[in-house]
């Protein structure tokens, strides 16, 4: 969201605040803002704004992904670390393929890291998606929510001669 002041006498001054929303963003942030005058042969200038996003837990990645023949287990994995600011326990709320996938929480480092393992066992072809909702001991992120999209398809038998 940008403010600026709309009128600018010529040779002074004014301002521009710019603002990113960063509701969804992790980590290193990059954006570019134009900014457009009536300055013959200056049309534009473009301001770069970097930014670090801390967030209280990361995941990565952030959406799983389980592609594969349907009459094999096909796994994916995912991580979740705390910022280390305190001890982060997770425990499932909800999980919507359960009939489709199954999963398994490793805690790799007591309190702060956590692999969290999908597989999908052999069944009917198709896309199915669903969500993992785990509930976290952070108050600042209470709830965790894991997008899954398993795409399973028929193998072809062999072409008869």
């Amino acid at each position: 969201m940008a403010r600026y002041d709309r009128v600018i006498p010529p040779g002074g001054e004014g301002k521009i605040s710019l603002q990113i929303n960063t509701r969804g963003y992790r980590g290193n942030v990059s954006k570019r803002a134009r900014i457009y005058t009536n300055e013959p042969g200056n049309r534009y200038q473009s301001v770069d704004i970097q930014v670090f996003v801390k967030v209280p837990i990361y995941v990565t990645p952030q959406n799983v992904y389980l592609r594969g023949p349907a009459d094999q287990k096909v796994m994916a994995a995912v991580t979740v670390k705390g910022d280390g600011t305190k001890d982060l326990k997770l425990d499932e709320t909800e999980f919507t393929l359960s009939e489709k996938v199954t999963y398994t929480i490793e805690e790799v480092e007591s309190g702060k890291l956590y692999r969290i393992h999908f597989t999908r066992l052999p069944g009917e072809a198709g896309v199915y998606r669903g969500i993992l909702k785990l509930k976290t001991t952070y108050p600042e992120k209470p709830e965790l929510a894991i997008r899954l999209t398993a795409q399973f398809y028929k193998v072809s038998e062999p072409q008869k001669k």
